[in-house]
């Protein structure tokens, strides 16, 4: 019986723990840090042995295979063992592949990819598809696969693409690509782009590629390398004869001469993104050959993901919207993009070496009144006290909130985008997010 060791007992490392016992393995799962209660229940339910607070160094490099979760670099010491030794190491995206027949849409992106996976699920959905949303996003790929969908639509992250060597989707979508996550990547851009490329790595001219063409990081990516991929170029900028381009509140659609145009002014969700993820997610339908109405009904009543730009409540004529999830400037770029009103911007927590400038066009134009939270906001107040007339700090959410209630007039928007991780003051960007709201609702 082949020895498969999983490195993190979270949903990744569960999910693959569960298929590895389906499949004949005698399963073994290490973490280093301590597994929530409700993932030791799963592991004691399904007689898999496990541990925590600890790596069994033996028992792990004795193993034939190992899937390493994705939240687990490979600057580790018991990776670097693993490497050095030639055991194999895979992510659970590869490890899962392997069980399953399934079509698979894979996207990914440094932002709007949760946002279109969602949509592509949606369409799929109400085209009345068999398909099943997983990967980065609710319950992990390899928790799913029994389940043997038609369709798969997997949110991918540059970590679980890392560890991926046969993995192919069929259709592969890249949202768009800035600096995120670079302290993992030798603080290289260049390697983080790579590692989002991956995507496409075991792709053939019977695949595809949907991607932002606006994009000059993909742009350039694309020129320089060999793609076998059908690419489909969207843009807002460019015409394309084949591929999905916007131009008069109207989205073209154009696949082997047969093209659809469907509206923007009734879609859901606003911003220049979200026409761009729209886009995207309709030209996998389009590939798919689903109808142009069940697209356009579907984009219509879309309601979009929790924690992205999701308006919360109106209190006063004052609209307040929960942007959580933006843990970067490019996200808090489209949201402040989007705001058509005077905003009150709640900004902050663990910056990974922010560059605002990017930002401060939309800052002179509609933000009111910066609210800095977070532990250390003194870069903060360096770059924005000259722009704005108010800016404040505080450490609480619910603090924040207040403070931007007593600011805020009528017609005016109070946005939480942080531009920042959360871990500084919260558990991650979900439990900022539920906080915001409660505290919205206390008001």
């Amino acid at each position: 019986m082949k020895q498969l060791v999983i490195l993190g007992g979270g949903e990744s490392g569960v999910g693959t723990a569960l298929l590895g016992k389906e499949k004949g393995f005698k399963v073994f799962v290490s973490d280093f840090g301590s597994i929530n209660k409700k993932y030791t229940k799963v592991l004691l339910s399904n007689d898999i042995e496990w541990e925590e607070g600890q790596h069994s160094i033996t028992k792990i490099l004795n193993a034939d295979i190992v899937m390493k979760s994705p939240g687990i670099p490979e600057t580790v010491s018991i990776v670097k063992k693993l490497i050095s030794k030639g055991v194999s190491i895979l992510s659970e995206i590869e490890f899962a592949a392997q069980y399953t027949s399934s079509k698979i849409i894979g996207v990914t992106g440094s932002n709007g990819k949760t946002t279109t996976t969602m949509m592509i699920n949606h369409i799929l959905k109400n085209a009345k598809l068999d398909v099943l949303m997983a990967g980065n996003i609710g319950d992990s790929f390899a928790k799913k696969i029994k389940l043997s969908p038609d369709i798969f639509v997997l949110e991918l992250s540059s970590f679980q693409l890392d560890g991926i060597k046969k993995f192919c989707p069929h259709i592969a979508v890249i949202t768009n690509i800035t600096p995120d996550h670079l302290d993992r990547y030798d603080n290289k851009f260049e390697n983080y782009i790579a590692s989002k490329f991956r995507i496409l790595m075991n792709q053939t001219k019977d695949d595809f590629l949907i991607y932002d063409a606006d994009d000059p990081v993909i742009e350039s990516y694309l020129d320089s390398h060999d793609i076998k991929s059908v690419l489909m170029p969207f843009t807002l900028e460019k015409s394309v004869v084949q591929g999905a381009m916007h131009k008069d509140k109207i989205i073209t659609i154009t696949i082997n001469n047969n093209t659809i145009h469907m509206p923007t002014s009734n879609l859901t969700l606003e911003g220049k993104h979200n026409i761009k993820n729209a886009m995207a997610a309709a030209t996998v339908a389009h590939l798919l050959k689903i109808r142009k109405e069940t697209i356009r009904d579907s984009l219509e009543c879309f309601q979009g993901a929790e924690h992205r730009l999701e308006h919360v409540l109106k209190i006063n004529k004052v609209q307040y919207i929960n942007d959580s999830k933006a843990t970067n400037i490019n996200a808090t770029y489209f949201a402040l993009e989007s705001m058509n009103n005077p905003t009150v911007w709640i900004v902050g927590g663990v910056d990974k070496g922010n560059d605002y400038s990017a930002l401060f066009p939309f800052i002179n134009e509609k933000v009111k009144a910066i609210i800095c939270l977070g532990k250390d906001n003194n870069s903060l107040f360096e770059i924005f006290e000259p722009m704005v007339d108010v800016i404040v700090e505080t450490q609480f959410m619910s603090e924040a909130v207040k403070i931007a209630y007593n600011i805020a007039i009528g017609g005016d928007n109070v946005l939480l985008s942080p531009a920042c991780a959360s871990f500084d003051l919260f558990e991650d960007y979900e439990d900022r997010g539920q906080q915001f709201k409660a505290a919205v609702r206390k008001l």
